[in-house]
């Protein structure tokens, strides 16, 4: 495998079996992450962004879901032929996820600092009170006043943004390789917001880590990626660098993203009116053999309908799944 690339996901399939049959959350998913590079992974609710990572750090729980088939390898190793006990040193050390809602993430019955200091305890090894040194310095390390403070205090007591803090401080903790943020400024005024991603971004490059960002944000994906997979009904449809996505966009469900986002026309004044992407994103168990997004695309015709498209590299290093691209 190619030493810069930190992370490789081959074919990825992961399932859920309900009483109406398999879902196939995840579909033959492919990507990749190289070492110090922010991926954007984008999409609309409900499309399997959440699952991949969560497949990433085997978190799926079984039943109902498997991972079917599939590799991902993590500097160099296949990370679904490894042992529990293995997956449990990685978890947390090497890959660090940030959730999508603090407030579920955090336990509510422990203090801010026993919860990151667990953490440090645990993979690096340390006594108790350098564990609660390192704590505090994390704490300040995300910008949190008084963290001698703060690591007594419990989830309920820290606002939004002071609670996604600390699960930043947390991942970070033990300088992983990997950051899987999942929707980390949902929720957020717009101001929290551009301090939690100035931070990621900042800690990114002082450890020199790589991360892979879940969002439907597209101005974040612009702001701070420099790759981005778009992701449709558990399958890539659209791959490449950001300035390829942006500005030579191939796939309608892509260019729909792009018409249905807020932003400046010429002269400064807000586009008043947003392009809508008809329908939604159908339910795992109703996805087609075809093109799943010919129900809903503008420029679909009658051959869409007979095979499902392949992803294939229309220009160096841009990847589309259509037959019309």
């Amino acid at each position: 495998m190619n030493e810069e690339i930190l992370l490789k996901i081959e074919n990825l399939k992961t399932h859920f079996i309900t009483s109406s049959g398999i879902i196939k959350a995840v579909d033959g998913v492919d990507l990749e992450i190289k070492k110090g590079e922010t991926l954007g992974l984008v999409g609309e609710s409900g499309c399997g962004k959440s699952v991949t990572a969560l497949s990433i750090l085997r978190l799926i729980q079984t039943p109902p879901g498997k991972i079917a088939s599939g590799k991902i390898y993590f500097q160099g190793e296949n990370l679904l032929e490894l042992e529990n006990r293995e997956m449990r040193k990685i978890r947390g050390n090497k890959i660090s996820m940030i959730f999508q809602e603090p407030m579920t993430s955090l336990n509510p019955v422990f203090t801010i600092g026993q919860q990151i200091a667990e953490v440090i305890i645990l993979h690096q090894k340390l006594k108790k009170k350098e564990a609660y040194e390192k704590t505090i310095e994390m704490l300040k390390k995300v910008s949190i006043p008084s963290p001698e403070q703060r690591i007594k205090e419990y989830p309920h007591q820290l606002s939004g943004g002071m609670r996604q803090r600390v699960m930043i401080a947390m991942a970070l903790s033990c300088n992983p390789k990997l950051l899987l943020a999942d929707e980390p400024t949902t929720a957020l005024d717009v101001t929290i917001q551009a301090q939690i991603l100035e931070l990621i971004g900042k800690l990114k490059e002082e450890i020199n880590m790589s991360v892979m960002l879940i969002t439907h944000d597209l101005g974040i994906v612009a702001e701070i990626c420099q790759t981005v997979a778009v992701m449709y009904a558990g399958k890539i449809v659209e791959l490449g660098d950001v300035f390829s996505i942006f500005e030579d966009t191939l796939h309608p469900y892509t260019k729909g993203l792009l018409a249905s986002a807020a932003r400046l026309e010429a002269g400064g004044e807000k586009k008043l009116r947003l392009a809508a992407i008809p329908g939604t994103v159908p339910h795992p168990s109703e996805f087609s053999e075809w093109c799943r997004f010919e129900p809903r695309c503008s420029i679909a015709e009658d051959f869409c309908k007979k095979e499902e498209p392949k992803l294939i590299e229309k220009r160096k290093g841009h990847w589309v799944r259509c037959f019309k691209a």
